[in-house]
């Protein structure tokens, strides 16, 4: 674009920039720079939309796709994006479950000795009834962790799996430092019992009989790190 300006000697030309002229080349590395931005956010919006799918299928209730893709939904999940909810249908606890302990500790003579059975469950209760603002430890801990082992055992005590394995310990240490931390004394072995009760429906209840267990099940001994001297 040019103005023309008069003078004395006579017109003169100044030269502005032309508004539809092609805008400069950008240098190599901000190409490479937006290249790079442009693609993490695509790969953000791809994993994004990968993990709500499969979330989805994980808490939706079972269906054709959730029963056929189960073991890459599990391995996305697990154990990273564990969900505790189920979508549609609430899924409320029926019965209460006893988690009860007791340890072993072999002596030099090679003779075991047994504790007595302990609470794990009326521990975590008192934490909870007796404390205003009760932690997600006292509240979940526990119960998740043998729900998690129910959920990856079956009916058996046999860890077929990374997963069952991982749950196996994982609810074996729980048990370890809480019998540790209340209990104390010397240790190797850890076994669990898991009385299941039925919740009492409403209504007046029937004599003062306490309710039948519906389940009462012994883990077996399970090898832990040595606690205590």
């Amino acid at each position: 674009m040019k103005e023309i300006r008069h003078s004395e000697s006579g017109p003169a030309e100044q030269k502005y920039p032309d508004a539809t002229a092609a805008p400069p080349n950008l240098p190599r590395g901000s190409r490479v720079l937006k290249a790079g931005l442009c693609t993490a956010v695509v790969l953000c919006l791809a994993a994004s939309l990968v993990h709500v799918v499969l979330v989805f299928f994980h808490v939706a209730p079972p269906n054709t796709v959730s029963k056929r893709y189960s073991p890459q939904i599990n391995a996305w999940v697990f154990p990273f994006f564990e969900q505790n909810w189920r979508l549609f249908a609430p899924d409320p606890e029926s019965v209460n479950r006893q988690i009860l302990a007791r340890t072993a500790h072999t002596e030099s003579d090679g003779s075991a000795q047994v504790s007595p059975w302990f609470d794990l469950t009326a521990v975590d209760g008192s934490a909870v009834e007796h404390h205003p603002f009760p932690s997600h430890t006292a509240q979940n801990m526990l119960r998740r962790a043998w729900a998690g082992y129910v959920d990856s055992h079956g009916g058996d005590d046999e860890a077929r799996t990374e997963r069952a394995l991982m749950m196996q310990k994982y609810l074996t240490n729980i048990a370890a430092d809480r019998v540790a931390a209340h209990k104390g004394g010397t240790f190797d072995f850890v076994q669990l019992r898991v009385v299941t009760l039925p919740i009492a429906g409403p209504g007046p209840a029937v004599g003062n009989r306490p309710p039948t267990p519906v389940e009462n099940r012994l883990l077996p001994w399970w090898k832990v790190t040595r606690h205590g001297k």
